[in-house]
C-alpha cells in the first residue's frame, strides 16, 4: 500500500501534472484575490475563502481522471489487481495520493497570508480556520474524484463526471430558491459552501467535520465496493 501511494506521488511530480496545475490555480487565485483585495483596501482573507470551493471543485477532477481510469485504459489495473492488495488498499492508496496532491497545491497561497498579515492586521482565526476547512474540502473532493475515476474506463468522463459532481455540491446552496421549502434546511446542510463558511469565520464545528469526513467516507466506500464487484 506504501508502494502504491509512492508511485502515484511519483506519477504526479515527475510529470508536469501537478505542477501545471499548481501554477494554473496559483495564477488564477491570484488575480480574484487581489483584484479585489485591492479594491476594498481590506487586510484579510475572506475573499480566497470565497472562491476556494469552486476553484478546487474545478483542479481536483483534472488530477483524479487517470487514477484508475488511465489504469484500465493501459491494461495495467489487471496487474495492480493480482497484487496482494485488497481494493481497499487500492482505494486508500490512490486517494491519500491525490489528497496530498491537493493540499500541496495549497501551500504556494500562503503567500496571500504573508502579504495581507505584511499590509495590514491579519486576525489569525480565520485564517487558520480557512485553511483547516480546506484541507477537509480537498479531502472530499479527492474522494468523489476517485469514485468518478472508478466507475469510468474513460480519463474524459472521468474528469466531466467529477467536475459535476464537485460542483454540484460547492455550488448546491445557490440553488436552494429553486428547493420546496421544507428541503431547503436538508440541501443546505448537504451544500459544502455551506459549512466551509464556518471555517472561514474561525468557527470550528464538530458538525461540519463530521460532514466532510462522512461525505468523504461515502465516496470511497462506493469505489471500493464498485471495484470489488468487478475484480
Amino acid at each position: 500500500m506504501r508502494a502504491l501511494f509512492a508511485r502515484e506521488i511519483k506519477a504526479y511530480f515527475e510529470t508536469p501534472v501537478a505542477w501545471v496545475v499548481a501554477v494554473i490555480f496559483l495564477v488564477v487565485s491570484s488575480l480574484l484575490f487581489f483584484s479585489v483585495f485591492f479594491l476594498f483596501e481590506r487586510a484579510e482573507m475572506r475573499q480566497f475563502f470565497n472562491n476556494l470551493p469552486v476553484m478546487l471543485a474545478l483542479v481536483m477532477p483534472a488530477l483524479a481522471m487517470r487514477l484508475i481510469a488511465e489504469e484500465r485504459r493501459r491494461g495495467t489495473y489487471e496487474i495492480l489487481a493480482t497484487l496482494p492488495l485488497s481494493t481497499t488498499d487500492i482505494v486508500i492508496a490512490k486517494f491519500l495520493a491525490l489528497w496530498a496532491t491537493g493540499v500541496f497545491l495549497l501551500v504556494p497561497t500562503l503567500v496571500f497570508t504573508i502579504t495581507v498579515g505584511t499590509l495590514g492586521r491579519l486576525d489569525p482565526g480565520p485564517v487558520l480556520g480557512g485553511y483547516f476547512g480546506a484541507v477537509l474540502l480537498t479531502g472530499v473532493y479527492a474522494a468523489i474524484g476517485v469514485f468518478t475515476s472508478s466507475v469510468s474506463r474513460s480519463e474524459t468522463v472521468a474528469l466531466v463526471l467529477g467536475l459535476v459532481l464537485s460542483l454540484l455540491f460547492a455550488l448546491l446552496r445557490s440553488f436552494l430558491i429553486l428547493v420546496p421549502a421544507m428541503l431547503v434546511p436538508l440541501f443546505e446542510y448537504l451544500s459544502l459552501g455551506f459549512h466551509f463558511d464556518g471555517f472561514t469565520r474561525g468557527i470550528i464545528d464538530s458538525r461540519s467535520i463530521v460532514h466532510f469526513v462522512s461525505l468523504a467516507a461515502f465516496f470511497l466506500v462506493v469505489s471500493e465496493r464498485r471495484l470489488a464487484a468487478q475484480r
